[in-house]
């Protein structure tokens, strides 16, 4: 059984990774957002009781996605760090590490509004920061799911979740893409974040990621 949904849209094929993840075969890219590198950091450093290796577990699961797929770009669709107390030592050091593992790998950060708070990675993980939307045809790839006048979006930011209602009152809540003409949202591919509960309408589609595999509803 193939591990990804192929989708066509708007001209192009997609692939639609059950780890939160889209490949572009055509660009030979993989597309990633809001991964919030030292979310968990940044909240231990309040205080509140949160798990560790979130880290460690979010750079695991993009070294199996690259070395899964064909992969000569990394694109992040916005808020690569959570905030300026995801730069610790510790954090930057595994960050750097990983970087070295996938030395040749192009990597353009579309910025967000955690990454304009926590500042530019650091220049010695090669990571290239631009403003959105950053066109890469037909797509105009951003952060922020704001329509573009000539261009359908890719965007993040809102972490589209949706709710399963089973019986006795059972809720499974998923991760998902909502994937529409003009603007389609991936989900949000770091280990600790929330969500919004989207629903399928007449312009949307909503197309589930859990158990391994993806699933249009």
């Amino acid at each position: 059984m193939n591990d990804h949904l192929a989708l066509e849209h708007c001209g192009e094929t997609l692939w639609l990774l059950p780890d939160k993840a889209l490949y572009w075969p055509a660009r030979r890219a993989l597309l990633v957002a809001d991964v919030h590198i030292g979310k968990a950091a940044s909240y231990r450093a309040l205080h509140q009781p949160v798990p560790r290796g979130t880290t460690e577990a979010t750079l695991a699961r993009l070294d199996q996605l690259l070395t899964s797929h064909e992969c000569q770009m990394l694109i992040i669709l916005g808020d690569f760090l959570h905030a300026k107390t995801a730069r610790a030592p510790a954090t930057l050091a595994k960050l750097q590490t990983w970087r070295e593992r996938h030395a040749g790998l192009r990597i353009v950060l579309v910025l967000g509004n955690h990454d304009r708070h926590a500042g530019d990675p650091p220049h010695s993980l090669d990571i290239e920061v631009v403003e959105e939307p950053w066109l890469l045809a037909p797509f105009a790839l951003q952060h922020e799911p704001v329509a573009h006048p000539q261009h359908p979006v890719l965007a993040g930011h809102v972490h589209p979740v949706f709710v399963l209602q089973g019986r006795a009152r059972q809720r499974l809540r998923l991760p998902c893409f909502l994937m529409g003409d003009a603007i389609s949202l991936l989900p949000a591919f770091g280990e600790f974040t929330g969500g919004w509960r989207v629903q399928p309408d007449a312009e949307n589609r909503v197309f589930l990621a859990g158990a391994g595999r993806v699933w249009a509803l």
